[in-house]
């Protein structure tokens, strides 16, 4: 009788070892699952988020170097926390911001102003808080949306931002280089703010994308989270935008 012997399995080094990553809006969600991925990569994380309860629940079970509770809207408050950052940075990704949803001709002026140039705003106010922080093997992580870059009734804030946003990162790599600059675009997400927007009609949409997406499952935060890390990772990309919605939109 012989003996089979299996070769050992090759122990994959952690990819982040040494890094710092940042994470505004890492409290919950898609952000807190992208700091916890980064984890086990070897990084340290730093968490900003608005909710203060939030963020130290999320800081005691990460291990966060640090935390920091500020509303990222706020470019001053935005600039103060990229200035206190005590060290260089190697990453940083911001899922912060709820999507801006409302109709075009329902807002006053001043209302609608603010929603469309939201999310572009942040980015470019990240970017230039971030610039001198970051090392130039680094990388920024921005997320948008395929799931709205159609036209909808009461979703025109949105669709415009969604559409705008992929342009408004390729031009940030340009001026950011070497950093890197990337956006994450996902359909629907399984998270509390998915449930939130939702309420009742929450587990009718799971169903409905379990039936219909070609993945045959509902994307969560761990699959966009995974994506965010690879971008940190790969250093060879940049000025991308990366759709990650389970082919959501070629079914909508």
């Amino acid at each position: 009788m012989t003996r089979e012997s299996t070769a050992p399995v090759p122990r994959r080094e952690p990819e982040l070892l040494g890094q710092t990553v940042v994470v505004i809006g890492g409290s919950s969600g898609i952000g807190l699952e992208t700091a916890r991925r980064a984890r086990t990569e070897g990084a340290d994380v730093i968490l900003a988020a608005r909710n203060p309860e939030r963020l130290e629940q999320a800081a005691r079970e990460l291990g966060a170097l640090s935390t920091s509770a500020f509303d990222a809207t706020d470019p001053d408050a935005l600039a103060s926390f990229f200035n206190s950052l005590p060290t260089p940075i190697d990453h940083v990704m911001v899922t912060a911001g709820a999507p801006p949803y409302g109709s075009l001709l329902e807002l006053s002026p001043t209302e609608a102003q603010r929603l469309l140039s939201g999310r572009l705003v942040l980015a470019v106010a990240v970017a230039r808080a971030a610039r001198d922080k970051v090392r130039p093997s680094g990388s920024l992580t921005f997320m948008g949306s395929t799931a709205h870059r159609r036209p909808g009734i009461g979703e025109g804030i949105i669709s415009t931002s969604s559409v705008a946003t992929p342009t408004l990162i390729a031009n940030l790599a340009l001026e950011l280089a070497p950093i890197r600059v990337n956006l994450v675009a996902p359909g629907f997400v399984d998270t509390a703010l998915s449930a939130s927007l939702l309420g009742d009609d929450l587990d009718a949409r799971r169903e409905e994308l379990r039936a219909t997406l070609p993945i045959g499952r509902v994307v969560g935060p761990a699959d966009v989270a995974a994506l965010a890390v690879h971008l940190m990772i790969n250093a060879a990309i940049t000025g991308a935008t990366y759709d990650i919605d389970g082919g959501q939109q070629f079914v909508a």
